[in-house]
């Protein structure tokens, strides 16, 4: 996607969700100039299912406005092989905005956390200090529905681990780490385009475009209403709620009861910017 277009959408809904009335001060209630912001995108499948770099790019252009240096982002996921798969322009040097993967940069003790015994992305857990999420709009085979919870799997040595029970309560727990919660600032569901069935992977003919960005401060929040868009676009299909389909994202409901948001849609306030 064009970065003008993108960043059109992304200020938009910036403003309502800050209740601000210009860029600068939208970005600068949620980060501070000495921010070292990490930019956690999913790049697995490739570029057809991956988080837009133009997204992205957008994101990083409302960062600037906040006063945070090109060289304290880093945009970051499981691998730098992926995110340039994914179209994304590798740069592991001291100036600019910086972009690689984990590859093998991996704490070197596990952290217990509930079910969860894991050693993380030193990215996220020596490197920043706040974080934006940004998921793409997609199903998942087991747990249903991968979005801004379960994407930190992509933080983590052994997501391999944790598929049982349709990742429950395994991606909650996760996202209970204080490496996660404690410096998570913004969510920003890539929705440009859904894939609504044969997730995680990139399959065309369950794969539409959808135009949307789901900006939430809530993880829990913004993956109840993305699931909500996701199960809508399987019923307008003739395809099984995932719940039939033996893959409720139960894991949502878990997170909730953690304390890591709310699921009940009478207190989520949804508005529309355009």
């Amino acid at each position: 996607m064009d970065i003008t277009i993108a960043l059109e959408m992304l200020t938009a809904a910036m403003l309502h969700l800050t209740g601000t009335s210009t860029p600068d001060r939208a970005w600068k209630t949620l980060f501070k100039p000495n921010d070292v912001v990490g930019i956690k995108v999913n790049a697995l499948g490739g570029r057809q299912i991956a988080t837009h770099p133009g997204v992205v790019d957008a994101v990083i252009a409302g960062l600037t406005t906040a006063g945070i240096p090109e060289e304290n982002i880093i945009v970051w996921d499981r691998l730098t092989g992926e995110l340039e798969k994914a179209g994304y322009t590798i740069n592991t040097s001291d100036s600019g905005v910086k972009c690689f993967g984990t590859d093998k940069r991996y704490d070197p003790e596990p952290e217990i956390i509930g079910s969860i015994g894991s050693c993380f992305s030193s990215i996220l857990s020596s490197r920043c200090t706040a974080l934006i999420n940004i998921p793409v709009l997609k199903d998942h085979d087991l747990s249903g529905v991968s979005l801004s919870l379960k994407n930190f799997y992509g933080a983590i040595h052994n997501p391999n681990k944790y598929h049982d029970n349709n990742c429950d309560p395994y991606i909650a727990d996760l996202n209970t780490h204080t490496y996660i919660k404690d410096k998570l600032r913004l969510v920003v569901c890539d929705g440009l385009s859904m894939q609504y069935q044969g997730g995680p992977s990139y399959k065309p003919q369950w794969s539409r475009t959808y135009c949307t960005l789901l900006l939430s401060r809530d993880p829990v929040a913004i993956d109840r209403i993305a699931t909500i868009l996701i199960e809508d676009e399987r019923r307008k299909r003739g395809l099984p709620t995932l719940k039939d389909a033996a893959r409720e994202p139960i894991h949502i409901a878990t997170a909730a009861r953690n304390g890591l948001g709310t699921d009940n849609l009478n207190s989520i306030e949804l508005v529309t910017a355009s």
